[in-house]
């Protein structure tokens, strides 16, 4: 969501203007801390941070535009629209999504091929994070090799081992799986 917060521009030392960084941080603190209601039992809660933030021309010269990004990580539980709706309930800077194409997915805990997964040992869990996957009209799942944490970081990588317990593993989950 990118955020737009306006004031009026002054000299800082005169005490003019109306400063749009201070009314930009009432909504950066709403966002930090406000909780949506319903959570999901693997997606966990909606998570809001403010990830970028940009305001001022000059050190001395009170800024009449701060603008700010808020990433929006959803769980099957809202709609992108209806929590963009619920947003803007309760901020008071102009506020502008960016999409709504890109919902969160899931697959249901009794579906075969989770529940084979889980006969395999395997816990299904859920991931905020994204993924062409959001743009399937289909089922699908996520399984990928070595650890979740490493990955989109400056040095993602994956153990060779990794590798071949996920080719393993794909093999098990696959042999005789017949899904109509």
């Amino acid at each position: 969501i990118d955020v737009t917060a306006t004031g009026s521009a002054g000299h800082a030392a005169r005490n003019e203007g109306d400063n749009a960084i201070y009314k930009a941080l009432k909504d950066i603190v709403w966002f930090r801390d406000y909780r949506f209601e319903q959570e999901s039992p693997l997606l966990g809660t909606v998570r809001m941070s403010v990830t970028q933030i940009n305001a001022g021309t000059q050190h001395n010269v009170v800024p009449d535009r701060c603008t700010f990004v808020v990433d929006v990580r959803s769980n099957e539980l809202y709609s992108n629209e209806k929590l963009f709706a619920e947003i803007q309930q309760y901020i008071v800077c102009e506020a502008e999504a960016r999409s709504f194409r890109l919902h969160s997915s899931r697959i249901s805990v009794e579906h075969p091929f989770v529940q084979r997964a889980i006969r395999l040992g395997r816990k299904p869990f859920g991931s905020p994070t994204l993924s062409d996957q959001a743009l399937m009209p289909f089922t699908s799942v996520k399984i990928g090799p070595g650890c979740s944490s490493r990955s989109h970081t400056a040095d993602e990588y994956i153990l060779v081992q990794e590798m071949e317990e996920a080719v393993a593993l794909y093999l098990q989950l696959l042999d005789k799986l017949i899904l109509f």
